[in-house]
C-alpha cells in the first residue's frame, strides 16, 4: 500500500497493488493458452465443444485465409457477429496478422453501420450472413472488398437442435435460408479449409493497435476508442488479479453479454482465454437457455448487468435450479440495487459486486472486492495499477476537497490511446499527463470507495448499452410530422433507464406515437427506440438553442409520479 492509494488495504487478501505490465501481444497470450489448454474445452456452443488445441488450429487457418484476401498489418477488419465460436476465431485470426478488429452490433441498421464504416474504412468484413444485406446497402463510397459470411447453423451440433434451441427470433424465423451461403460472399468455411498461417509470419507488437471499439460521446457522434494489445492484455490481467481465487483451466464462464460490447469483449475474448476457461456462448440472453445449460455445465463466472441477474435468479427459483456454482459475479453498466444483490446472493454461491468501466479503459477500472469489505451502492475502488483523482469539471487541474463532488479522472495501463480520426475529441478527454476525463461526477470516501452521483455526459444506459440522445433526436426530427424532439432516460426500478421522447408536431400534423416508434425501428437498433413518445407544445432550450434535457427529464418524471 502507498500513501496515495489508501484503497489497497481493502483489496481481497492476495490481490496485488500492481500487476506486471504485459510486454507481449494478445496473440502470444492466446498462443500460450492454446499450448497450455491442449485438449481442455475452450468454447461450448449448444453442446458442441471446441478444445483449445482446435481453437488454435482454426485461428491459424482463418488468419491465412484472411491473409490471402489481402489483409495486412494495420488493416481494419470489421466483425458483425453475435456470440458464437466463429467470433472468437475471427477476433484472434485478425490480430494474428497485426490487423485491427472493429466490433459492430449485428442488429445495427444499415444507416447506423454507414457512419462507422465511413470512419474506420474496413475493406474486409466477417459478418453473420443475416447481416450481409445491410452491408450491401451501403453507398458506393463505402468500399468493402470482401465479405466473409458466417452461417451460424454450421456451429450447432445438429439442424434439429438448432430448430429447437435458437434463442434469436430472427434466426429461428429464417433458419431455412441460413442453410444456403449468402451469394457473392466468401463462406467462413473457406477460410478454415486451407493451410495454417506460416508460424514465422510477423506478430503484432504490444503497443500496436488491437481494437477500435465505438462508443457514443456527448455530441452523439460515435467515436472509435483506440485500444492497443497492451491496453486489453493489461485489463485482462487486472481482472485475473481481482478474481484472485479463480483457477486457470478450471473456470466456466457464461458469455451472456455480447462480445461486440467492451464489457463482453474483455470478459470472454481476453480474460476468458487468459484463464483458459471453458467459455459457454449464448447468441443472446435467455434465462431458460442459461438455466438449461447450468444443469449440464454449471457456471463459476457469471458477469452481467442488473436486469440479467434479476431475471436469471427469479427463473432459477421458479424452476428449482441451483446456481451455487457461480462464485465470481460482477455487475456493470448501470446501478446495482440492494434488492437485486439480495435476490442473486440467495441463489448463487458467491458475492455479487458492482464494478465500473468505460470503453476508453478497455473497459474496467474500479470494482468492489470479493470480500466482506465490499460496499453495495458504490462502484468500488480502483483496480491494481489504476489511479484516480477527483477534480473540478471546469478546471481538471484542480482537485476538489476529499468527499466533495467532482469529475473522476483515471490513469493506468488500460487507458486508451485516443479516438480514431478524432484528435479534437481525444484532446478533450486525454490530458497531457495521461489522465482520462471520464465525464462522471463522483464522491469518494476517505478510503477510496467511489459513488457516482451524476453524469457530465448525457448518455442513456438501457440494458447495459449506451444510447445517444442526440442520435435518436436526429431520427425523430427527420419524421415528416415532427418539428422538434428531445430524448431522455428515465430510471427503472431494477436499475438502468428507459428511453423516452418528447416531440413537437409540425403545424397541421397529427403525431401517432406508435407510428413514430415504428419509424424509429426502421432506422435504429431496438434498444435505442423510445419506449414512449409524448407530444408537447415546446421543447425547453437554453439561450443558445441547446435542449435542456434535465428539464425534459424532470417533466417526464413528474408526469409519471402524477
Amino acid at each position: 500500500m502507498t500513501d496515495d492509494r489508501p484503497w489497497v488495504q481493502h483489496y481481497q487478501p492476495g490481490v496485488p497493488a500492481d500487476i506486471e505490465i504485459p510486454t507481449t501481444s494478445l496473440v502470444e497470450m492466446c498462443e500460450d493458452a492454446v499450448e497450455r489448454g491442449g485438449d481442455g474445452v475452450a468454447l461450448q456452443f449448444f453442446g458442441r465443444e471446441t478444445t483449445y488445441r482446435a481453437l488454435g488450429d482454426q485461428i491459424a487457418r482463418a488468419a491465412e485465409g484472411l491473409r490471402r484476401l489481402g489483409v495486412r498489418a494495420g488493416d481494419r477488419v470489421a466483425l458483425i457477429l453475435p456470440n458464437c465460436p466463429q467470433h472468437v476465431v475471427a477476433f484472434y485470426a485478425a490480430l494474428r496478422l497485426g490487423a485491427i478488429v472493429v466490433e459492430h452490433n449485428p442488429l445495427y441498421t444499415s444507416r447506423e453501420l454507414r457512419h462507422l464504416f465511413e470512419d474506420h474504412g474496413a475493406r474486409v468484413v466477417i459478418a453473420w450472413d443475416a447481416a450481409v444485406a445491410k452491408i450491401r446497402q451501403q453507398p458506393a463510397d463505402i468500399e468493402v472488398e470482401h465479405i466473409v459470411a458466417v452461417n451460424l447453423l454450421r456451429a450447432f451440433p445438429t439442424v434439429k437442435r438448432l430448430a429447437l434451441q435458437l434463442p434469436v427470433p430472427k434466426l429461428r424465423a429464417t433458419r431455412d435460408r441460413l442453410t444456403q451461403p449468402a451469394p457473392g460472399t466468401t463462406p467462413w468455411e473457406d477460410l478454415l479449409s486451407g493451410p495454417a498461417v506460416d508460424p514465422a509470419h510477423p506478430r503484432p507488437d504490444v503497443d500496436d493497435v488491437a481494437v477500435i471499439q465505438y462508443t457514443s460521446g456527448t455530441t452523439g457522434r460515435a467515436k472509435g476508442a483506440v485500444l492497443t494489445h497492451r491496453n486489453l492484455y493489461a485489463n485482462a490481467l487486472q481482472g485475473a488479479a481481482w478474481m484472485h481465487d479463480a483457477v486457470d483451466g478450471r473456470e466456466v464462464i457464461y458469455a451472456v453479454l455480447p462480445m461486440f460490447h467492451a464489457f463482453g469483449m474483455t470478459l470472454y475474448l481476453t480474460f476468458g482465454i487468459l484463464k483458459r476457461a471453458r467459455i459457454v456462448l449464448f447468441p443472446s440472453f435467455d434465462a431458460d437457455m442459461v438455466l438449461d445449460a447450468a444443469r449440464r455445465t454449471p457456471p463459476t463466472v457469471y458477469c452481467a448487468v442488473p436486469p440479467i441477474y434479476e431475471k436469471t435468479a427469479r427463473r432459477a427459483m421458479e424452476r428449482g435450479i441451483s446456481l451455487r456454482s457461480a462464485r465470481f459475479c460482477i455487475s456493470g453498466a448501470m446501478n446495482l440495487t440492494d434488492d437485486i444483490v439480495a435476490l442473486w446472493e440467495s441463489v448463487a454461491g458467491g458475492l455479487l459486486v458492482e464494478g465500473y468501466g468505460l470503453t476508453e479503459c478497455a473497459p474496467v477500472a474500479l470494482g468492489n472486492p470479493f470480500h466482506p469489505s465490499r460496499r453495495t451502492g458504490t462502484i468500488g475502488i480502483p483496480f491494481p495499477s489504476t489511479r484516480m483523482r477527483v477534480v473540478d469539471p471546469d478546471d481538471p487541474s484542480r482537485e476538489v476537497e476529499p468527499g466533495q463532488r467532482g469529475e473522476l479522472l483515471l490513469a493506468g495501463p488500460q487507458v486508451f490511446q485516443g479516438y480514431w480520426n478524432a484528435p479534437e475529441e481525444t484532446e478533450a478527454v486525454l490530458l497531457p499527463d495521461g489522465w482520462l476525463r471520464t465525464g462522471d461526477l463522483v464522491t469518494v470516501d476517505p478510503d477510496g470507495f467511489t459513488t457516482i452521483v451524476d453524469r457530465v455526459k448525457e448518455l442513456i444506459i438501457t440494458g447495459g448499452f449506451n444510447v445517444s440522445p442526440t442520435e435518436v433526436e436526429a431520427v425523430l426530427r427527420s419524421h415528416e410530422d415532427i418539428d422538434d424532439a428531445a430524448v431522455v432516460g428515465l430510471p427503472l426500478a431494477g436499475g438502468g433507464e428507459r428511453v423516452v421522447a418528447e416531440v413537437v408536431a409540425r403545424p397541421g400534423a397529427a403525431v401517432d406515437g406508435e407510428a413514430v416508434r415504428a419509424y424509429c425501428r426502421e432506422r435504429l437498433a431496438a434498444y435505442k427506440v423510445p419506449r414512449e413518445v409524448v407530444v408537447v407544445e415546446e421543447i425547453p432550450k437554453s439561450m443558445l438553442g441547446k435542449v435542456l434535457r434535465k428539464q425534459v427529464r424532470d417533466r417526464r418524471a413528474a408526469s409519471v409520479v402524477g
